[in-house]
């Protein structure tokens, strides 16, 4: 279809103000964390005198590489677990007809609606009863928890879209529960769990509430915490330059990541919208 030129003038002209507006902070970030002294100050949209004094100080002061190997291990260990549990609990809502299902389901969805800071007393409570307090183990359980019904959700739905067919072939083929999930479906889904469970480590990594308040020890903390906690040299220096740098250091796995797996992202995205 022909569109005139002027319309197709103001469509890209409105995509580049969306990109703009939407990346800039990010770029500010980049060009702010190669600045120190009085530069950190003076307005500037341009890299210039840059220094790497702002990316050597964030790792030689703290454990900073250590809250950065503990966010890795929590955000993959949140991923393993969440999609372990949810592609079982997938299968059994789509394919197991018990009474009783489509409750379940929606209780299942209605636990990530409540906020964060609503569930914090309670969950606190049962982390420190299970003895989880200050460790690891005490952010990858909350995490969990609240990283699995939105899996659920989206992994039900896309089993649903797969042919019975599949499953009643490899039970004739003699299959089990376990290998029809590992062997038949885990393969058809796996671009529903690439995208579920990079949502999954990016909430994991970005946490902050859990983070701050079931961990206080420096050396188990995650970076959203690190990076809220690092200190100038005095009480009355907020250390921007070092906040930056750090900020655009944990950033990097993350658009890593999202450019490795992009198409699987956009995959898992669009599949079953459209029936075959």
């Amino acid at each position: 279809m022909y569109r005139p030129w002027y319309q197709v003038a103001a469509f890209y002209a409105l995509v580049g103000v969306i990109v703009l507006i939407s990346i800039f902070p990010f770029y500010y970030a980049v060009i702010t964390s190669f600045k120190e002294g009085t530069a950190l100050f003076k307005v500037s949209y341009l890299p210039s005198n840059i220094t790497l004094n702002n990316y050597i100080d964030v790792f030689q002061s703290g454990n900073f590489l250590r809250n950065i190997l503990n966010s890795v291990l929590v955000a993959t260990l949140v991923v393993v677990l969440s999609l372990l549990m949810a592609v079982t609990a997938a299968y059994a809502l789509s394919r197991v007809r018990f009474r009783g299902r489509s409750s379940l389901l929606l209780m299942i969805l209605s636990v990530s609606m409540f906020p964060q800071i609503s569930l914090l007393a309670g969950l606190f409570e049962l982390i420190r009863a299970l003895g989880l307090y200050n460790t690891i183990w005490a952010l990858v359980f909350s995490y969990t928890i609240f990283s699995l019904p939105f899996t659920v959700w989206v992994l039900t739905t896309f089993m649903r879209e797969l042919p019975v067919e599949i499953e009643e072939a490899a039970i004739v083929d003699g299959a089990t529960p376990w290998q029809i999930i590992t062997k038949v479906f885990m393969p058809l889904l796996w671009p529903a769990l690439v995208t579920t469970g990079l949502l999954a480590f990016i909430g994991a990594w970005n946490e902050f509430l859990f983070a701050l308040t079931f961990v206080i020890s420096d050396k188990t903390r995650t970076v959203p915490v690190a990076i809220a906690l690092l200190s100038g040299s005095s009480i009355y220096e907020i250390p921007w330059g070092a906040i930056m740098a750090a900020a655009v250091v944990v950033t990097i796995p993350l658009v890593v990541l999202v450019i490795v797996f992009q198409r699987k992202i956009v995959a898992g995205l669009t599949a079953g919208g459209v029936k075959g």
